[in-house]
C-alpha cells in the first residue's frame, strides 16, 4: 500500500489566526510537526506532506514537501480529501492525517494508526484524558467501545478518553467525505470526525500513550515551552 502523512496547516485559524507559524522555542510549529513525521515516514517507508493555503507557509518547505491550495476547506479532513483527489494525491492509496497543532506526535503513535488501517477503513488514536483536560473544551473526548468510536464532543467531563488529532483513511474511504452531508452536530461540535459517524462509517480505534500538548490557543505555547524546561 502506497501511504503518505499529510500535515493540514492552515494559516486562518478562527481560534488562532497564524497558528502555524507559531513559534516554539524559536521554531514554527509547522515545522516541528513536519520533522516528526518525517522520522515516523522514514520507518514506515512513506512519504509526508504538509497541506497548506498560504504562501508563508509553503516558503518553509521545499517544493516536494507541500502542496498548496487556496480553495476553501471546512477542515483538515476536507483538505486531505482535496489533495487525495488531486494530481499529486492519487498515486497514494492510504492517508495519515496529522493534525498540524501536534508538534509532541510520537513515531509510535503514527505507526499505531498505520497499523490500524489494516482492520478499518478509518482509523484514530486515543489516550488517557489526564483531570486538567475534562473541563477544557478544545480538548475532545471520545467515547469508544470494541475498539470502534461511538461519539466525540467537547462537553464530557467526567468520562470518556482524550481524542488525539491523528487520523488514517483509506482512498475509497476518503474520497468519499466530501460528499457526506455537515449535520446539526457537527457545526455544533465542530468536529470533522462525526461526519464519518452521522455518515454510517465505522471509525477504527487504537490507545496509545501521549504525554505533550496539543497546541490550541496561544497559552497553550506558554504550557508547552514550561514543560519542555521542567
Amino acid at each position: 500500500m502506497s501511504t503518505v502523512i499529510l500535515v493540514p496547516a492552515r494559516y486562518g485559524s478562527t481560534r488562532f489566526p497564524g497558528k502555524p507559524l507559531a513559534e516554539l522555542a524559536g521554531v514554527p510549529m509547522i515545522t516541528r510537526v513536519y520533522d516528526r513525521c518525517k522520522r515516523a515516514a522514514e520507518k514506515l517507508n512513506c512519504s509526508v506532506c504538509v497541506l497548506t493555503d498560504d504562501k508563508r507557509i509553503s516558503d518553509l518547505f521545499s517544493p516536494s514537501e507541500v502542496w498548496t491550495d487556496d480553495s476553501f476547506y471546512a477542515n483538515g479532513t476536507e483538505r486531505c480529501a482535496g489533495f487525495a483527489k488531486s494530481s499529486s494525491g492519487k498515486k497514494y492509496n492510504q492517508f495519515i492525517n496529522v493534525q498540524g497543532d501536534m508538534p509532541d506526535i510520537k513515531t509510535d503513535i503514527i505507526q499505531s494508526v498505520y497499523k490500524n488501517l489494516n482492520l478499518y477503513d478509518i482509523t484514530t488514536a486515543h489516550t488517557e484524558m489526564h483531570l486538567s483536560l475534562r473541563n477544557d473544551p478544545n480538548s475532545v473526548k471520545m467515547i469508544e467501545g470494541h475498539g470502534q468510536a461511538l461519539w466525540f464532543g467537547r462537553g464530557f467531563t467526567q468520562y470518556g478518553t482524550h481524542h488525539l488529532g491523528i487520523y488514517g483513511y483509506k482512498k475509497h474511504a476518503l474520497d468519499k467525505y466530501l460528499e457526506c452531508s455537515v449535520s446539526e452536530e457537527e457545526k455544533i461540535e465542530k468536529l470533522e470526525q462525526l461526519r464519518w459517524l452521522k455518515s454510517g462509517w465505522k471509525i477504527g480505534t487504537t490507545e496509545v500513550q501521549f504525554e505533550g500538548i496539543e497546541i490550541n490557543s496561544p497559552e497553550d505555547i506558554g504550557q508547552w515551552e514550561q514543560k519542555r524546561l521542567s
